[in-house]
Formats: structure tokens, C-alpha cells, sequence
């Protein structure tokens, strides 16, 4: 997919495609209390990196940051990647922005370690970075992290789906997300902690990596039920790979037999875990991480403080089979407060 001959022409695509899907919100003069900005222009300018423009959850993200860099007087420029993993992509999205004199950049990266050499340059530009959803690798390479805690999230996800079985023994299989990602690699192993069982447990019969796609997850789940009929539990990166994995499970007639968790919390995944698709899923806030990435980069236009470490966003599990010892909320909560 997307095959190109050289980088050249490949970062060329790219800066072609960010540039039709720039967005800004509207522009204003920021009280700055005669502090130095690093911005040279009136207007704070604060970049946006998504993943993809077209996910919903990075639409809700995208939303969120128009609407609070409008109330605090700024700018938001808005780039992302043609598809999810779509590292280059994001290196000239990054570009793209220093070039255009951004106080701070807001990225969810694609590749956790891909991306750090951009980032690196940004910051030695003099510009604010902070990852939201996606922690780089190391964490340390970005000034800020606002996210979900993924690995607790993967956890309650997998505490849900052992209680659900009532005692019986877990024969679970994992569709995974894509290979090297921190938020995947946190879901995953929060999730066997949560269930109970270590990577190389007899009790998981098989993984898959999706990229979080439904269509891939259908396909892997038809794989994964060809070799594991027997499978009573289901581990998923996200929702659209929960709803690609029923229509496999669906199809083979298994849907009495096997449980299902995910990770989101769109409105799209509520009324599924409403209709049981999905047994449980624990919903994430983009918005909130969006929200207080602007006032983030704000703050430092206005008066050079800068923010650091890590900051939880906060995850909720959402279900109508709530469970002892679980948390939770039920789909009537989760649609007041889902995105997407």
C-alpha cells in the first residue's frame, strides 16, 4: 500500500496532502503581560499532529483544540498523517509547522521511536512539544505527555473479562493493535495483567496485529477461530477491531460463547457495548487531552512555563454486565459523555 520511489517524492506527497488538510481556527491577539514569547507573531500559533484526520477520536481531538485555542485568543493549525502508522507523514507535518513559526506542537505519534528525531529538532527550534494519546519512546523525548493511562485501562479491560467468565478458565485470543506502539504495548500487557495470565500463558490460543482496523480484525478473527473454535474471551485494541472481531465471531455462531472487551469510548462503541457487541469497553477523553494541551502551549507563549511528565487523562469503564471489584458506569452514562 502506497508504494513510492524515493523519500523525496514521498515527504513532497505528504506536505501536498497536509497542506489541503490545514486547519486553523480563528485568529486573535493573545494578553501576553509583556512576558517574551517564543511566537514572533501577535497571535499564538499551536500545531495539531494527529494520527489520521478521519478517526473519530481524533476528530473529536481535533475539535476540542479549535474551540480552546479560539478561547484563548490563538491560532490552531491542524496536520495528520494519511494513515495510521504513517510516520513520514508526520516527520513533514512537524516540519511543516516550525516552518511556520508554531509556539508549541500537539502530536499523537504514530511511531513511538520514528517520530524522535522531528521532535528533537522542533524543540531545539525553541518550540513546546507534547505528545497526547500516544507516549514516544522514550517518554523523555517530548517535554509533556497528556493521555490515557493505557496500561491501567488494558487492565480494567482485562479484570471485566475475567470476572465475565464466571470461573471458567480463560481460552482467550488478542487482536492487537500495530507492532512497537506504546499505547499498544501498554493495552496489551495491562490487559494480561488484568486477566491474570503472562505473555506466554497455554490459556492464549492466538494474537493478530490489526492496526486497529475493522476490516483487518474481521479477517484475523476468522484466522484466529479456524485454529482456537474453543476460544471463550477476546482481547481488543480498540473498538473498530471489537466490532470487526463480532462480525467473525457472529458468523461462525459463536457470539453466546465468547466475550468480548475493547478500549475507547466513542458513542459508536457505547451503543455497541448497549446492543452486547462488546461486553465492556473503557472510554478515553481526547478532548480532555486536547483541552489541556492548548492551555499547555498557552502558558508557555505567554510566560515560557513549561509543563512535564506524564498527566492521566482519566479512563472509565463503561458496561451494563457491571462485575465485583470492577469500577464502572453503564451505557446510559457512557452516551452523555462518549466522542465520536
Amino acid at each position: 500500500m502506497n508504494v513510492r520511489f524515493t523519500r523525496l517524492t514521498r515527504a513532497a506527497g505528504v506536505l501536498l496532502a497536509a497542506g489541503a488538510l490545514l486547519a486553523t481556527a480563528a485568529c486573535g491577539t493573545a494578553d501576553q503581560d509583556g512576558a517574551d514569547s517564543p511566537s514572533s507573531d501577535d497571535s499564538i500559533k499551536i500545531g495539531l499532529v494527529t494520527k489520521t484526520d478521519s478517526n473519530p477520536f481524533f476528530v473529536n481531538m481535533r475539535e476540542a483544540a479549535k474551540k480552546a485555542a479560539e478561547d484563548n485568543g490563538a491560532e490552531l493549525i491542524a496536520l495528520a498523517g494519511a494513515f495510521d502508522g504513517d510516520n513520514e507523514g508526520q516527520v513533514a507535518a512537524i516540519e511543516n509547522l516550525v516552518s511556520q513559526g508554531v509556539s508549541g506542537i500537539l502530536i499523537t505519534p504514530s511511531s513511538s521511536a520514528g517520530i524522535l528525531a522531528a521532535i528533537e529538532q522542533a524543540r531545539d527550534s525553541g518550540v513546546l512539544v507534547i505528545a497526547l494519546d500516544t507516549a514516544t519512546d522514550p517518554e523523555d523525548a517530548v517535554d509533556a505527555t497528556f493521555a490515557t493511562d493505557n496500561h491501567a485501562a488494558g487492565v480494567a479491560q482485562g479484570e471485566w473479562v475475567r470476572a465475565s467468565l464466571d470461573g471458567d478458565e480463560p481460552r482467550v485470543l488478542m487482536l492487537d493493535g500495530t507492532a512497537g506502539g506504546t499505547v499498544d504495548t501498554f493495552r496489551h500487557e495491562g490487559f494480561l495483567e488484568g486477566i491474570g495470565l503472562s505473555e506466554d500463558s497455554p490459556e492464549i490460543l492466538g494474537k493478530e496485529n490489526t492496526n486497529g482496523d475493522q476490516t483487518k480484525a474481521q479477517t484475523a478473527m476468522e484466522n484466529l477461530l479456524q485454529r482456537a473454535p474453543d476460544a471463550n474471551a477476546v482481547y481488543t485494541i480498540n473498538e473498530p477491531a471489537a466490532a470487526g472481531g463480532y462480525a467473525a465471531i457472529l458468523a461462525a455462531g459463536l457470539e453466546d460463547q465468547i466475550v468480548i472487551g475493547s478500549i475507547d469510548g466513542s458513542c459508536t462503541g457505547v451503543e455497541n457495548v448497549k446492543k452486547g457487541i462488546i461486553g465492556a469497553t473503557v472510554m478515553q477523553f481526547p478532548g480532555k487531552m486536547a483541552e489541556q494541551g492548548v492551555a499547555a502551549v498557552v502558558a508557555f507563549a505567554q510566560d515560557g512555563t513549561k509543563p512535564s511528565g506524564f498527566t492521566d487523562t482519566g479512563s472509565t469503564l463503561i458496561t451494563d454486565s457491571p462485575v465485583d471489584g470492577v469500577e464502572s458506569q453503564d451505557t446510559a452514562w457512557g452516551a452523555e459523555n462518549c466522542w465520536g
